[in-house]
């Protein structure tokens, strides 16, 4: 589990310094500023698009439109949930549904406790043996309830 470090400008501007110059920097430059603060904070948008000459709708638009990064900091354990079809197709939806109800989340939700943030994922590369899932990069396979109970009695 990473740990990240809490939001300074002059960190984030180091980051984009560091990358502004390069060919397709927006990709790598969000990449780099999760990495670091665990999500793209709402401040790091505007300073992006100075750097690289683009609005902040642009930005904003390319943080909302891929699924791997988040705005809000994530819980102490990210579970992704794989929501292709060779995992719908063996029980994947109703694992999903167990999951979050469990949790008393919703996608890409945070328990109120900060031990859980549920991400879709689409493949994992599991399908012979979904439902699928990744917990802190660890892949788990074949799950069901019972192993969601588990698993989340693990992290809490």
């Amino acid at each position: 589990m990473p740990s990240y470090e809490p939001w300074s400008a002059a960190r984030a501007e180091t980051i984009i310094a560091a990358g502004k110059d390069a060919p397709g920097a927006l990709l790598p430059l969000l990449h780099d500023l999760q990495h670091v603060f665990g999500c793209i904070p709402d401040a790091a948008v505007p300073m992006l698009a100075a750097a690289l000459n683009l609005s902040r709708a642009e930005i904003h638009g390319v943080v909302s439109f891929y699924h791997d990064f988040r705005s809000h900091p994530p819980g102490r354990h990210i579970l992704k949930l794989c929501r292709a079809e060779a995992c719908q197709a063996v029980g994947g939806e109703a694992v999903a549904r167990h999951a979050l109800a469990r949790l008393g989340i919703d996608w890409h939700g945070t328990t109120p406790d900060g031990a859980m943030t549920v991400e879709p994922v689409y493949c994992l590369g599991l399908c012979a043996c979904g439902p699928s899932a990744m917990l802190d990069e660890a892949p788990l396979a074949r799950l069901d309830a019972a192993r969601v109970d588990a698993l989340v009695e693990t992290v809490r």
